[in-house]
């Protein structure tokens, strides 16, 4: 059922809109509003997938109800009335956000293609929200304590900007949680997220697989290769163990920091960039430049927002919420019921001396759902989740 709100001072043009509309679709649900305060107050209490607004009415004129409802509810469209001398001002609205506009008095051809695709639009926009949030589930950051919270409360402050992120922390505590929430969050999520295993790619190639090479540039350079930056282009790169990468390659990303702008290996050509960095590491880079290892440089480019990943020995209030969501997941995955975990075998995992981090402590609870009996026991830990 589409519910779609008519708002029209003229009782006679409204009552034409309402027919076509119900006669043109069963499951279009249509209120009414005979101005535009009032079909302001409609809007605030029930939630519509359209909106048709009369931009000549008393009390409030359709611009300032489009204006308004775009700073309460942005994502709902509407579909602007324009009379004879109304067709300029109609234009204008669908820069301010409308979807478009339709004269009187109305063509109903006209009035029906752009209800309809209207409606589809909105739809689409639902249904890419909601796969976001399923997306967004991958990489949520689970735990209440206060250095979770306060990543957390970092996250919702950094991402909706284009600040540049440092996440440092050990291995296994889950610093590419971190980086995939800043992206989801941000403006950029519509666009790639391409990550970098700094510590994966030889240092003769690191070059080449951030800026991509020309046909020729080097032995195996049998035809031209785009780098990351450009298939980041327009969302966002996520350097992860920067700590390793070679300094010819960190002066090369400093260049791209600076201007904007990058070279493929072997080219003496500027491709411009739009890119958002962020970084990872699990070394001391304050150590690294000391030892002439990291760009002092590079790392004040890096780190205008550092956030620091704690060890899960120093948050292990989170353990029984890890364990709870792990459970859930495991069980999901592999499709079977999910499985307790007795207060005893938690405390005990509590006390442990977690060197994996969260990702030991998953593969733990994996092995213990896997081995242990009905329930997770005392005994199951101390039989099963020996290191």
């Amino acid at each position: 059922m589409s519910k779609i709100l008519v708002i029209e001072d003229e009782a006679a043009i409204r009552r034409v809109l309402v027919k076509i509309l119900t006669e043109e679709n069963n499951n279009y649900q249509v209120d009414e509003a005979g101005d535009g305060l009032e079909g302001m107050e409609v809007i605030k209490k029930n939630e519509y997938d359209l909106v048709l607004c009369d931009i000549k009415m008393p009390k409030m004129d359709g611009v300032e109800v489009l204006q308004a409802t775009k700073k309460i509810k942005p994502e709902l469209p509407f579909v602007m009335i324009s009379g004879h001398g109304d067709l300029e001002t109609a234009v204008n609205t669908m820069r301010m956000g409308a979807y478009d506009y339709i004269s009187k008095p109305p063509d109903l051809n006209r009035l029906l293609n752009t209800v309809r695709n209207a409606l589809d639009k909105k739809q689409l926009v639902t249904e890419n929200k909601q796969l976001k949030k399923k997306v967004s589930k991958n990489y949520e950051m689970v735990g209440e304590s206060k250095n979770i919270s306060l990543i957390k409360e970092m996250i919702e402050k950094v991402a909706p900007t284009d600040a540049r992120v440092m996440i440092t922390g050990p291995n296994g505590t889950g610093k590419e949680l971190v980086a995939h929430w800043l992206h989801q969050k941000s403006d950029r999520s519509g666009k790639p997220m391409v990550e970098v295993n700094c510590a994966a790619i030889p240092s003769e190639l690191i070059e080449s697989e951030l800026f991509g090479h020309i046909k020729g540039a080097f032995t195996s350079a049998v035809k031209d290769r785009t780098g990351k930056f450009e298939t980041a282009n327009g969302g966002t790169i996520f350097l992860d163990e920067i700590g390793d990468m070679s300094l010819s390659a960190q002066a090369k990303v400093l260049r791209a920091l600076q201007e904007n702008k990058i070279s493929r290996v072997g080219s003496d050509k500027d491709i411009k960039v739009d890119v958002r960095v962020v970084a990872a590491t699990n070394k001391d880079l304050k150590k690294e430049i000391e030892d002439g290892k990291f760009r002092e440089d590079l790392y004040h480019r890096l780190a205008v927002i550092l956030i620091d990943v704690p060890a899960l020995n120093d948050r292990r209030d989170d353990i029984p919420i890890l364990i709870e969501h792990f459970a859930k997941k495991i069980a999901s995955e592999q499709g079977n019921a999910v499985k307790k975990f007795t207060d005893k075998a938690i405390k005990l995992l509590q006390e442990y001396d977690w060197t994996g981090n969260v990702r030991e402590l998953r593969n733990v609870v994996e092995r213990l759902i896997i081995l242990g009996g009905k329930e997770v026991t005392e005994d199951d830990v101390k039989l099963f989740a020996s290191k």
